[in-house]
Protein backbone atom coordinates (compact mmCIF):
# COMPACT_ATOMS: atom_id res chain seq x y z
CA UNK A 1 0.00 0.00 0.00
CA UNK A 2 1.42 3.23 -0.98
CA UNK A 3 1.81 6.36 1.68
CA UNK A 4 -1.66 8.00 -0.18
CA UNK A 5 -3.43 4.82 0.85
CA UNK A 6 -1.92 4.39 4.38
CA UNK A 7 -3.03 8.30 5.16
CA UNK A 8 -6.88 6.61 4.33
CA UNK A 9 -6.47 4.07 6.83
CA UNK A 10 -8.53 4.40 10.17
CA UNK A 11 -5.19 3.30 12.28
CA UNK A 12 -2.89 6.17 10.58
CA UNK A 13 -5.86 8.72 10.77
CA UNK A 14 -5.99 8.59 14.16
CA UNK A 15 -2.40 7.92 15.14
CA UNK A 16 -1.36 10.88 13.09
CA UNK A 17 -4.59 13.31 14.37
CA UNK A 18 -3.33 12.31 17.58
CA UNK A 19 -0.07 14.00 16.92
CA UNK A 20 -1.73 16.94 15.75
CA UNK A 21 -3.84 17.40 19.12
CA UNK A 22 -1.37 16.81 21.20
CA UNK A 23 1.00 19.65 19.72
CA UNK A 24 -2.25 22.09 19.32
CA UNK A 25 -3.16 21.31 23.10
CA UNK A 26 0.55 21.74 24.35
CA UNK A 27 0.10 25.37 22.03
CA UNK A 28 -2.01 26.84 25.12
CA UNK A 29 0.26 26.61 27.97
CA UNK A 30 2.71 26.93 25.87
CA UNK A 31 1.56 31.13 24.68
CA UNK A 32 0.22 31.83 28.31
CA UNK A 33 3.81 30.89 29.52
CA UNK A 34 5.64 32.57 26.39
CA UNK A 35 3.44 36.00 27.76
CA UNK A 36 5.26 36.11 30.86
CA UNK A 37 8.52 35.03 29.53
CA UNK A 38 8.63 38.03 26.91
CA UNK A 39 6.81 40.12 29.50
CA UNK A 40 3.71 40.44 27.50
CA UNK A 41 0.44 41.74 29.37
CA UNK A 42 -2.87 40.87 28.39
CA UNK A 43 -4.03 44.51 27.59
CA UNK A 44 -0.92 44.87 25.09
CA UNK A 45 -2.90 43.55 22.01
CA UNK A 46 -0.40 44.91 19.76
CA UNK A 47 2.45 43.20 21.11
CA UNK A 48 0.22 39.90 21.12
CA UNK A 49 -0.27 40.31 17.73
CA UNK A 50 3.54 40.71 17.15
CA UNK A 51 4.41 37.95 19.65
CA UNK A 52 1.95 35.68 17.80
CA UNK A 53 3.42 37.21 14.24
CA UNK A 54 6.99 35.68 14.97
CA UNK A 55 5.68 32.38 15.98
CA UNK A 56 4.00 31.50 12.34
CA UNK A 57 6.40 33.15 10.33
CA UNK A 58 9.39 30.75 11.78
CA UNK A 59 7.08 28.27 11.36
CA UNK A 60 5.98 29.01 7.56
CA UNK A 61 10.27 29.15 7.33
CA UNK A 62 10.61 25.94 8.76
CA UNK A 63 8.72 23.93 6.73
CA UNK A 64 9.74 25.95 3.65
CA UNK A 65 13.57 24.95 4.54
CA UNK A 66 13.22 21.36 5.41
CA UNK A 67 10.87 20.50 2.85
CA UNK A 68 13.34 22.02 0.57
CA UNK A 69 16.10 20.32 2.27
CA UNK A 70 14.11 16.96 2.03
CA UNK A 71 12.84 17.00 -1.94
CA UNK A 72 16.43 18.57 -3.01
CA UNK A 73 14.63 21.54 -4.93
CA UNK A 74 13.40 25.13 -3.01
CA UNK A 75 9.76 24.99 -2.37
CA UNK A 76 8.92 27.95 -4.21
CA UNK A 77 5.19 28.29 -4.46
CA UNK A 78 3.90 28.52 -8.27
CA UNK A 79 2.44 31.74 -9.45
CA UNK A 80 -1.01 30.02 -9.98
CA UNK A 81 -0.71 28.92 -6.34
CA UNK A 82 -0.91 32.38 -4.72
CA UNK A 83 -4.26 33.66 -4.25
CA UNK A 84 -5.05 30.33 -2.24
CA UNK A 85 -1.68 30.64 -0.55
CA UNK A 86 -3.05 34.16 0.41
CA UNK A 87 -7.08 33.15 1.26
CA UNK A 88 -5.20 30.38 3.67
CA UNK A 89 -2.97 33.05 5.38
CA UNK A 90 -6.12 35.18 6.33
CA UNK A 91 -8.61 32.45 7.53
CA UNK A 92 -5.75 29.88 8.83
CA UNK A 93 -3.10 32.36 10.33
CA UNK A 94 -3.93 35.81 10.75
CA UNK A 95 -7.73 36.40 11.75
CA UNK A 96 -7.71 32.55 13.41
CA UNK A 97 -4.60 33.57 15.66
CA UNK A 98 -5.55 37.04 16.01
CA UNK A 99 -8.35 36.15 17.66
CA UNK A 100 -7.03 33.00 19.41
CA UNK A 101 -3.94 35.09 20.75
CA UNK A 102 -5.79 37.83 22.18
CA UNK A 103 -8.66 35.26 23.50
CA UNK A 104 -5.83 33.38 25.53
CA UNK A 105 -5.18 36.61 27.35
CA UNK A 106 -7.91 37.00 28.61
CA UNK A 107 -9.22 33.52 29.84
CA UNK A 108 -7.91 30.77 31.57
CA UNK A 109 -6.28 28.13 29.97
CA UNK A 110 -8.10 25.59 30.87
CA UNK A 111 -11.47 27.58 28.79
CA UNK A 112 -9.78 28.26 26.30
CA UNK A 113 -8.64 24.78 25.35
CA UNK A 114 -11.89 23.44 25.70
CA UNK A 115 -13.71 25.99 23.64
CA UNK A 116 -10.87 25.27 21.12
CA UNK A 117 -12.45 21.92 20.70
CA UNK A 118 -15.54 23.36 19.13
CA UNK A 119 -13.35 23.70 15.64
CA UNK A 120 -14.48 20.14 14.90
CA UNK A 121 -17.57 20.50 15.32
CA UNK A 122 -18.10 23.98 13.59
CA UNK A 123 -16.27 22.19 10.58
CA UNK A 124 -18.33 19.40 10.76
CA UNK A 125 -21.82 22.12 10.38
CA UNK A 126 -19.98 24.10 7.69
CA UNK A 127 -19.00 20.94 5.27
CA UNK A 128 -22.52 19.92 5.48
CA UNK A 129 -24.64 22.93 5.57
CA UNK A 130 -23.09 25.93 3.89
CA UNK A 131 -20.82 24.39 1.63
CA UNK A 132 -22.45 20.41 0.81
CA UNK A 133 -19.17 18.27 0.79
CA UNK A 134 -20.98 15.46 2.93
CA UNK A 135 -24.58 15.03 4.07
CA UNK A 136 -25.35 15.91 7.66
CA UNK A 137 -26.26 12.76 9.46
CA UNK A 138 -28.07 12.58 12.66
CA UNK A 139 -24.98 11.00 14.34
CA UNK A 140 -22.97 14.33 12.86
CA UNK A 141 -25.77 16.45 14.48
CA UNK A 142 -26.07 14.46 17.69
CA UNK A 143 -22.06 14.62 18.30
CA UNK A 144 -22.91 18.57 17.31
CA UNK A 145 -25.48 19.28 19.95
CA UNK A 146 -23.29 17.40 22.72
CA UNK A 147 -20.04 19.15 21.87
CA UNK A 148 -21.82 22.39 22.05
CA UNK A 149 -23.77 21.50 25.41
CA UNK A 150 -20.21 20.62 26.83
CA UNK A 151 -19.37 24.56 25.67
CA UNK A 152 -22.01 25.98 27.56
CA UNK A 153 -21.62 23.95 31.02
CA UNK A 154 -18.32 24.62 31.33
CA UNK A 155 -19.04 28.30 30.85
CA UNK A 156 -21.43 28.57 33.61
CA UNK A 157 -21.55 30.76 35.89
CA UNK A 158 -21.10 30.37 39.86
CA UNK A 159 -24.29 30.19 41.72
CA UNK A 160 -23.49 33.89 43.74
CA UNK A 161 -22.41 35.71 40.33
CA UNK A 162 -25.27 36.90 39.66
CA UNK A 163 -25.12 35.45 36.23
CA UNK A 164 -25.73 32.35 33.85
CA UNK A 165 -22.42 32.29 31.94
CA UNK A 166 -19.07 33.12 33.13
CA UNK A 167 -17.78 34.34 30.15
CA UNK A 168 -15.76 37.38 28.30
CA UNK A 169 -16.30 38.70 24.80
CA UNK A 170 -12.62 39.19 24.41
CA UNK A 171 -11.76 35.57 26.09
CA UNK A 172 -13.69 33.06 25.63
CA UNK A 173 -15.52 35.04 22.61
CA UNK A 174 -12.64 35.58 21.02
CA UNK A 175 -11.42 31.99 20.94
CA UNK A 176 -14.53 30.96 19.91
CA UNK A 177 -14.57 33.34 16.74
CA UNK A 178 -11.05 32.15 16.22
CA UNK A 179 -12.64 28.13 15.95
CA UNK A 180 -14.92 29.96 13.20
CA UNK A 181 -11.67 31.21 11.38
CA UNK A 182 -10.44 27.77 11.82
CA UNK A 183 -13.52 25.55 10.36
CA UNK A 184 -12.98 28.05 7.35
CA UNK A 185 -9.56 27.00 6.68
CA UNK A 186 -9.85 23.41 6.75
CA UNK A 187 -12.72 23.86 3.94
CA UNK A 188 -10.41 25.67 2.09
CA UNK A 189 -7.46 23.50 2.28
CA UNK A 190 -10.32 20.47 1.13
CA UNK A 191 -10.73 22.63 -1.87
CA UNK A 192 -7.37 23.72 -2.48
CA UNK A 193 -5.84 20.47 -1.74
CA UNK A 194 -7.20 19.35 -5.36
CA UNK A 195 -4.99 21.87 -7.14
CA UNK A 196 -1.66 21.87 -4.81
CA UNK A 197 1.24 20.75 -2.77
CA UNK A 198 -0.86 20.85 0.82
CA UNK A 199 3.24 21.21 2.23
CA UNK A 200 3.54 24.09 -0.35
CA UNK A 201 0.49 25.59 0.91
CA UNK A 202 0.98 25.46 4.67
CA UNK A 203 4.66 26.73 4.81
CA UNK A 204 3.89 29.80 2.49
CA UNK A 205 0.65 30.59 3.65
CA UNK A 206 2.73 30.91 7.66
CA UNK A 207 5.29 32.74 6.25
CA UNK A 208 2.26 35.14 4.72
CA UNK A 209 0.32 35.27 7.54
CA UNK A 210 3.10 35.90 10.17
CA UNK A 211 4.52 38.59 7.99
CA UNK A 212 0.72 40.38 8.10
CA UNK A 213 0.64 40.09 11.82
CA UNK A 214 4.35 41.20 12.49
CA UNK A 215 3.13 44.24 10.51
CA UNK A 216 0.07 44.55 12.54
CA UNK A 217 1.95 44.28 15.64
CA UNK A 218 4.22 46.95 14.86
CA UNK A 219 1.76 49.14 13.12
CA UNK A 220 -0.05 49.02 16.27
CA UNK A 221 3.23 49.77 18.35
CA UNK A 222 3.70 46.66 19.77
CA UNK A 223 7.20 45.30 20.61
CA UNK A 224 8.58 42.10 22.38
CA UNK A 225 11.05 42.37 25.88
CA UNK A 226 13.75 40.29 24.59
CA UNK A 227 15.61 38.31 27.15
CA UNK A 228 18.57 36.59 28.28
CA UNK A 229 16.88 33.62 29.01
CA UNK A 230 17.48 30.91 26.39
CA UNK A 231 14.55 28.68 27.34
CA UNK A 232 12.04 32.13 26.05
CA UNK A 233 13.87 31.59 22.78
CA UNK A 234 13.21 27.74 22.69
CA UNK A 235 9.57 27.65 23.50
CA UNK A 236 9.34 30.18 20.68
CA UNK A 237 10.87 27.41 18.58
CA UNK A 238 8.58 24.93 19.79
CA UNK A 239 5.77 26.87 19.44
CA UNK A 240 6.39 27.16 15.47
CA UNK A 241 7.03 23.77 15.37
CA UNK A 242 3.86 23.05 16.87
CA UNK A 243 2.45 24.98 13.46
CA UNK A 244 4.79 23.61 11.07
CA UNK A 245 4.20 20.08 12.12
CA UNK A 246 0.77 19.61 13.02
CA UNK A 247 -1.24 22.04 10.22
CA UNK A 248 1.26 19.96 7.57
CA UNK A 249 0.26 16.67 9.40
CA UNK A 250 -3.52 17.86 9.21
CA UNK A 251 -3.41 19.08 5.77
CA UNK A 252 -2.54 15.70 4.16
CA UNK A 253 -5.82 14.11 6.65
CA UNK A 254 -8.22 16.11 5.07
CA UNK A 255 -6.50 16.03 1.50
CA UNK A 256 -7.28 12.07 1.83
CA UNK A 257 -10.08 11.80 4.14
CA UNK A 258 -13.19 13.19 4.39
CA UNK A 259 -13.87 16.31 6.53
CA UNK A 260 -15.76 15.14 9.43
CA UNK A 261 -13.63 11.57 9.49
CA UNK A 262 -10.38 14.12 10.50
CA UNK A 263 -12.12 16.77 12.61
CA UNK A 264 -13.86 14.68 14.40
CA UNK A 265 -11.05 13.82 16.35
CA UNK A 266 -10.25 17.32 17.66
CA UNK A 267 -11.77 15.92 20.85
CA UNK A 268 -7.94 15.07 21.50
CA UNK A 269 -7.09 18.76 21.83
CA UNK A 270 -9.24 19.72 24.90
CA UNK A 271 -8.33 16.77 26.57
CA UNK A 272 -4.59 17.34 26.10
CA UNK A 273 -4.98 20.76 26.39
CA UNK A 274 -6.45 20.61 29.93
CA UNK A 275 -4.13 18.21 30.97
CA UNK A 276 -1.19 20.04 29.95
CA UNK A 277 -2.97 23.70 31.35
CA UNK A 278 -2.97 21.55 34.51
CA UNK A 279 0.29 20.60 34.71
CA UNK A 280 2.39 23.89 33.46
CA UNK A 281 -0.14 26.84 34.27
CA UNK A 282 -1.08 24.89 37.85
CA UNK A 283 -4.81 24.99 36.92
CA UNK A 284 -5.71 21.96 38.47
CA UNK A 285 -8.50 23.36 40.25
CA UNK A 286 -10.40 24.04 37.12
CA UNK A 287 -8.88 21.00 35.46
CA UNK A 288 -10.52 19.06 38.19
CA UNK A 289 -13.91 20.80 38.42
CA UNK A 290 -17.54 19.14 37.68
CA UNK A 291 -18.17 21.15 34.94
CA UNK A 292 -14.99 20.49 33.34
CA UNK A 293 -15.08 17.17 33.72
CA UNK A 294 -18.65 17.34 32.70
CA UNK A 295 -18.24 19.37 29.45
CA UNK A 296 -14.92 17.02 28.61
CA UNK A 297 -17.36 14.13 28.81
CA UNK A 298 -20.19 15.41 26.74
CA UNK A 299 -17.63 16.80 23.86
CA UNK A 300 -15.67 13.33 23.70
CA UNK A 301 -19.08 11.62 23.67
CA UNK A 302 -20.50 13.57 21.02
CA UNK A 303 -17.46 13.00 18.73
CA UNK A 304 -17.58 9.15 19.86
CA UNK A 305 -21.15 9.31 18.38
CA UNK A 306 -20.23 10.50 15.38
CA UNK A 307 -16.70 8.31 14.88
CA UNK A 308 -18.76 4.72 15.25
CA UNK A 309 -21.42 5.19 13.45
CA UNK A 310 -18.72 6.73 10.61
CA UNK A 311 -17.00 3.08 11.71
CA UNK A 312 -20.12 1.09 11.21
CA UNK A 313 -21.37 3.12 7.63
CA UNK A 314 -17.60 2.22 6.09
CA UNK A 315 -17.63 -1.61 7.44
CA UNK A 316 -21.00 -1.66 5.72
CA UNK A 317 -20.00 -0.45 2.63
CA UNK A 318 -17.25 -2.69 2.43
CA UNK A 319 -19.69 -5.90 3.18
Amino acid sequence: MNETGKLSQGKYVFLLAMVSCFLWGSATPAIKIGYQMFSIVSTDTASIILFAGMRFFLAGMLVVLFQSLLRRRFLAPQKEALPSIFALSLAQTAVQYLFFYIGLAHTSGVHGTIISGTGGFISILMASLLFHYEKLTPAKLLGCIAGFAGILIMNLSPQDTGSLFDVSFLGEGFVFFSQISYAVSGILIKKFSSRFDVVMLSGWQFTLGGLLMIAAGLIGGGHIAFTDNWQAYLLLLYMALISAVAYSVWGLLLQHNPISRVSIYTFLTPLFGVLLSAVFLGEWEQAASLKTLAALILVCGGIYVVNRKQSQTSSSQKE
